[in-house]
């Protein structure tokens, strides 16, 4: 399946500044979950942001805030975005069935909410270059877990692509840039 741009949405997951430092290469993954939000800004794809327990992970970092757009940023204590009833909400009144997550941590919060929405009915597909965890091998152990159970596992590059679905796009030459 690919990624169409009338069909899809954004999420990204708890991109928060006190956890990043104890993260896997935090700084790249950042980087494009800002590309993606870019992306679905320009394109007109909804985006969400989430943020796990805001008083104890502090706020969103500021290179995803700086690109947030109209995103709204939801506060949430699950680990699952499936199971917060606000970012549930926002994601079915989408209307829109594939849901394209990045985000941290790969193998708590990102991989519960991918396999929550997948429960629903949603086609998910998580963005492997744009999530990390603690250690590279919970991220390794997410991935193959989620492609075992039928997520799709694709990286920033083609969901741009995919999203833009044509060279010859208004956005492309803008989009370009952001991947170069």
């Amino acid at each position: 399946m690919l990624l169409d741009r009338i069909q899809s949405q954004l999420l990204v997951v708890d991109v928060q500044e006190r956890l990043l430092p104890a993260l896997h290469a935090p700084s790249p993954v950042v980087e494009r979950c800002a590309i993606l939000l870019q992306a679905a800004h320009r394109l007109g794809i909804p985006a969400t942001i989430s943020e796990q327990y805001r008083k104890g992970l502090g706020a969103t970092d500021a290179r995803i805030l700086a690109v947030q757009g109209d995103a709204p940023l939801l506060e949430k204590m699950h680990f699952s975005c499936a199971d917060d009833p606000a970012i549930a909400a926002r994601i079915k009144n989408a209307a829109r069935p594939h849901v394209v997550l990045c985000g941290v941590e790969a193998h708590v919060c990102v991989l519960q909410s991918a396999l929550g929405f997948q429960a629903t009915g949603l086609s998910v597909a998580v963005v492997a270059d744009a999530v990390t965890s603690r250690k590279t091998e919970s991220v390794a152990l997410a991935l193959s877990r989620l492609r075992h159970a039928g997520v799709l596992v694709v990286n920033t590059e083609m969901v741009v692509f995919e999203w833009l679905n044509i060279a010859g796009a208004p956005e492309f030459k803008d989009l370009s840039k952001l991947i170069k």
